[in-house]
């Protein structure tokens, strides 16, 4: 049920706090067998029993409480009272008196915290990955990343266990795990929700998020926590600015980045599709946001995160993350001339910015180009985060208002999203915004959670000698290929029979000018069976990418220029079994 649902049913008497308390403490216990790292500390059963019974009471006594028996996580740099916060650092670790003011405002309207969520050390990675405590995998397929710094909370949410949790958000960190897995990511303006009881990360962009599955909880839950706190030196009257979307900005071609991901370049498409029919796509240049983006990490901005853990840093330095520790000691570096010039230089691109908002009403962005597996990203920690942010790491410093919304599923099972940005104090207008892209792009639900560790497979495209009842389709069912559809590529391609080819064999040629669809068989086979495949593939055939009718792209035959010396075009067939059957 959703956090809304929940509330109503306890409201109206059809359950109780104490009912969902239960059934979220069997939940999470369940998925712990097989995701042990969601959480860092858990409040015990004996404790959110209680508060569940206290708001019983409460509704018994008559009030209407807008989350009465809703569960939620906390990501472990927000302070809960009663249990420690980490930041994912056990040397850090203390126990607070209070809770933060988010904290407080949830439990006032019913909420009930059921622990602490897992992160990347001091919110400092995009990724998930950097922590003592375990690594939190994507929900969907264990053997890629869950988004970071937030990754707990959004695992947590995408696995059902709670309806809502809360994260942060600095560089993106409310948002990249929120598309890795199929949610909602709520970041609003900056000082919209209080920070005071928050472990900062960069203190004056950081920013507490909601990861949710619907836009009316994301909504809910801003209705509780808007608002000033006078003991958050960050916090800000609310103001809330009407948007009707009539022009939306977009990263021209030549700008976006996909880093190799054909398929989030597919989605991404796919998106803007449906949002043209809600407003204008108007293709921007985004190298001032580009520039923005780089203080953070490549300017002064690094060294508000090393003055956030200056004492750890110099007390014991051995405690923190390596990685982490190797991006925030870069700040020990830096200058207050440099420090300056980055303020300076911040605020000609926020006048650029505030100037854009003149000519657009709202930007749609990929959430990120691209995701990555675990393993990938123990290799190359730095550099792979970094390509995470290229869409993420401005917002906060030029003060705008993001949502990430799904927009796809990539055949690995992981979540594309995009994210739609505003100038500050547009929160609920992008939720409304969002509420129309999602009902125009009606999006497939979410694949099953992956609860036994996926096999990675791939899709591969055959379009001659391998298709069913031809001479090689052997090497696909020896290698237990499973048969996904019957199909055609884009019309872009050309068809050739090969010259003096045994058994016969056909050459794939992409071709924009006069090409046309060919039909194929698409087969799904385990990453190792389909190396073996590979190397298998004689010259001047190869495994290329092949793009297919509907806009997708898989793996499949394609062939060198010299494959066509001496062949017959046979395109104008529309496919090998075509020319097959005319032969005999």
């Amino acid at each position: 049920m959703t956090a809304a649902g929940i509330a109503k049913a306890v409201n109206t008497g059809q359950t109780t706090a104490a009912a969902q308390v239960e059934a979220a403490l069997a939940r999470i216990a369940a998925y712990d067998a097989i995701q042990p790292h969601i959480w860092i500390s858990r409040a015990s059963a004996e404790h959110v029993l209680a508060a569940a019974h206290a708001v019983d009471a409460r509704i018994a006594a008559g009030e209407v409480l807008p989350l009465a028996g809703v569960t939620y996580a906390a990501k472990d740099n927000i302070d809960v009272a009663g249990l420690e916060t980490t930041a994912a650092c056990p040397a850090f670790a203390y126990r607070p008196d209070a809770s933060s003011t988010v904290a407080e405002r949830l439990t006032a309207a019913g909420a009930i915290c059921m622990g602490k969520t897992n992160l990347d050390q001091f919110a400092t990675g995009l990724v998930g990955v950097r922590s003592p405590y375990g690594i939190p995998r994507n929900a969907f397929n264990r053997a890629y990343v869950s988004g970071g710094s937030s990754s707990g909370s959004a695992i947590a949410v995408a696995a059902g266990l709670v309806p809502i949790a809360l994260g942060t958000d600095t560089a993106g960190s409310g948002r990249v795990p929120a598309a890795f897995n199929h949610l909602l990511g709520f970041k609003p303006t900056k000082g919209r929700w209080p920070t005071r009881g928050v472990v900062p990360a960069c203190r004056s962009v950081d920013c507490v998020t909601v990861f949710a599955h619907t836009t009316a909880d994301a909504a809910l839950v801003d209705s509780i926590l808007a608002g000033f706190d006078p003991a958050d030196a960050w916090s800000k009257p609310l103001a809330d600015r009407a948007l009707a979307p009539r022009r939306i900005g977009v990263p021209p071609r030549r700008q976006r980045q996909f880093f190799g991901d054909a398929e989030s370049e597919y989605f991404y498409d796919r998106a803007l599709a449906h949002l043209s029919a809600l407003a204008e796509i108007v293709e921007i240049d985004i190298a001032p946001l580009q520039e923005a983006a780089q203080l953070l990490y490549g300017g002064p901005w690094v060294a508000e995160r090393t003055a956030a853990m200056a004492q750890i840093l110099t007390d014991n330095p051995d405690a923190v993350d390596p990685t982490v520790r190797a991006v925030v000691e870069a700040g020990w570096d830096k200058t207050a001339v440099e420090t300056f010039n980055g303020v300076y230089r911040l605020a000609e691109l926020k006048r650029h910015a505030d100037l854009m908002w003149g000519e657009l009403d709202v930007l749609a962005f990929p959430t990120t180009g691209t995701t990555y597996r675990v393993a990938e990203l123990a290799k190359a920690p730095i550099a792979l985060n970094s390509n995470l942010g290229a869409y993420t790491n401005f917002v906060n410093l030029l003060d705008m208002a993001a949502l990430a919304v799904p927009a796809g599923t990539r055949h690995n099972a992981t979540g594309f999203g995009i994210t739609l940005i505003g100038p500050a104090d547009t929160d609920r207008a992008l939720l409304t915004l969002a509420d129309a892209y999602l009902a125009e792009a009606n999006l497939a639900p979410p694949p099953p959670l992956d609860l036994e560790g996926k096999m990675q497979t791939v899709k591969l495209a055959v379009v001659g000698a391998h298709l069913k009842d031809m001479p090689l389709h052997w090497q696909l069912t020896s290698r237990e290929a499973t048969f996904v559809e019957a199909t055609h590529t884009a019309p872009t391609y050309r068809l050739f029979a090969m010259a003096d080819s045994v058994p016969p064999k056909p050459a794939l040629i992409h071709s924009t000018e006069d090409g046309a669809a060919i039909a194929v068989e698409v087969y799904e086979l385990g990453v190792a069976e389909f190396g073996s495949f590979t190397v298998e593939v004689p010259a001047p055939l190869a495994i290329g990418t092949v793009t297919l009718a509907d806009g997708t792209s898989v793996k499949g035959f394609v062939a060198e220029p010299r494959a066509i010396a001496g062949a017959e075009d046979i395109t104008h067939l529309g496919g090998w079994r075509a020319y097959i059957a005319q032969k005999s």
